[in-house]
């Protein structure tokens, strides 16, 4: 760890989220002395973010504690152009009207972990759109596009990824990188933004905000990564084999979410711990020297302070007490996912799919040979098994161990 004298690089580098800074000691001494406004982009493809986008906005969160200003710049113009960092094809595009209930549903988050105002260090969420859509075309031509080369362009990985592997980069997707920086130098102009953060795919691009800002108006700004983020089995941070892990209620239920952390491998508990909670650090140390049997309380207590943070306290009470009803004592809990079932009933198979916890019914058969479903805590393996529930009545569907949902009419 480097010895920063500001609290905001401090923490930041204690809990973990520092990969990569430009310039790091001026950023460090304008952080001690004054009020630095700092944003994050995020594009505007769904109603909610998913877990992966976590560590992002808890380095917002972190800005905030710090005594600085949190801007979230939500990509209602990028979002019609499309991020090519890390993509093997184009994204489909978005209407209007469906890029502004995503920002509506998005904001839900934020409002949860941050703190919004008029005030200095409060936070402000600002759409792209309000500037990128009144870019004349010549305009952006003549003042922006002699400050970038096609030779350096085509280094980015984000470009250079998707040419290697022969896979079509529109015009369009290419036009991002100029458009993100041109964020970053309207950004500074409007707000005094002074300090872009992002995952570690998007250095290039902040790179490229900076070098814009120096030499169209002889601004200092700087730049701030975070390491890619992966569990310790490898796997993409927020990707499970049932789908993404999204941060909005209306996409995943609050036990699922719970669930979730509380499944966390041992060897991470100690880092998601720093990365996605306030607790101490020296709690957490304690806490992350546990071992054996043990160690799952960590875990209980991760699942608990990050839905907490993110869902609600009520939401990680529930979701605790559905998880100890259901493990524990053999009951359904009041939290569990929960699927209709029609007075004709539904095959096993496809209630595994329709709930999520089998990708396909082909998947749902292979689960049932091994004898993995329950309905009631009693095995069924039959792939052609009816489920029917009476009027009024409820049963509940396991596979394996940690996924239960009510089945009801």
């Amino acid at each position: 760890m480097t010895s920063f004298t500001s609290d905001l690089l401090r923490n930041l580098d204690q809990r973990g989220y520092i990969h990569q800074i430009t310039n790091a000691e001026a950023l460090d001494a304008l952080a001690a002395k004054e009020i630095v406004p700092g944003y994050i982009g995020f594009d505007a493809t769904a109603p909610s973010l998913h877990v992966g986008s976590l560590v992002q906005i808890m380095m917002l969160r972190r800005l905030q504690q710090a005594g600085h200003k949190p801007i979230i710049v939500m990509g209602g113009g990028t979002t019609k152009v499309g991020d090519p960092s890390g993509k093997d094809e184009s994204r489909k595009m978005l209407s209007d009207a469906d890029i502004e209930a995503n920002i509506a549903g998005i904001r839900k988050v934020f409002e949860r972990l941050l703190a919004f105002g008029d005030g200095p260090t409060d936070a402000v969420m600002v759409n792209n759109d309000e500037w990128l859509s009144t870019l004349g075309y010549i305009e952006l031509l003549r003042d922006v596009g002699p400050h970038f080369t096609i030779n350096r362009m085509l280094t980015f990985d984000s470009v250079k990824l998707r040419l290697e592997r022969e896979q079509p980069l529109t015009f369009l997707e290419f036009n991002y990188m100029i458009l993100q920086a041109y964020d970053f130098r309207e950004l500074a102009e409007r707000y005094d933004c002074r300090l872009q953060m992002g995952g570690s795919d998007q250095w290039g691009n902040i790179v490229n905000g900076m070098e814009l800002a120096r030499r169209m108006d002889g601004r200092e700004l700087f730049g701030l990564t975070t390491p890619l983020l992966t569990t310790a089995d490898g796997s993409k941070m927020g990707k499970t084999a049932a789908g993404a892990v999204w941060l909005n209620e209306d996409q995943l239920s609050n036990y699922d979410f719970w669930q979730f952390w509380r499944n966390t491998d041992d060897r991470d508990v100690g880092r998601f711990l720093r990365l996605f909670t306030d607790l101490p650090l020296d709690k957490i140390e304690r806490l992350e020297k546990l071992e054996g049997a043990e160690i799952n309380q960590a875990k209980i207590v991760l699942a608990n302070a990050v839905t907490t943070l993110v869902r609600g306290a009520d939401a990680a009470k529930t979701a605790e007490a559905t998880a100890s009803q259901t493990f524990a004592a053999g009951g359904s809990g009041a939290d569990l996912p929960t699927l209709a079932i029609g007075a004709e009933g539904m095959r096993i198979g496809a209630a595994l799919t329709a709930l999520g916890f089998t990708a396909s019914n082909g998947e749902a058969k292979r689960k049932l040979a091994e004898k993995a479903v329950r309905l009631d805590d009693v095995i069924v393996d039959d792939p052609g098994y009816l489920v029917t529930v009476a009027e009024g009545a409820e049963a509940k569907l396991s596979l394996g161990k940690k996924k239960h949902a009510i089945l009801h009419r």
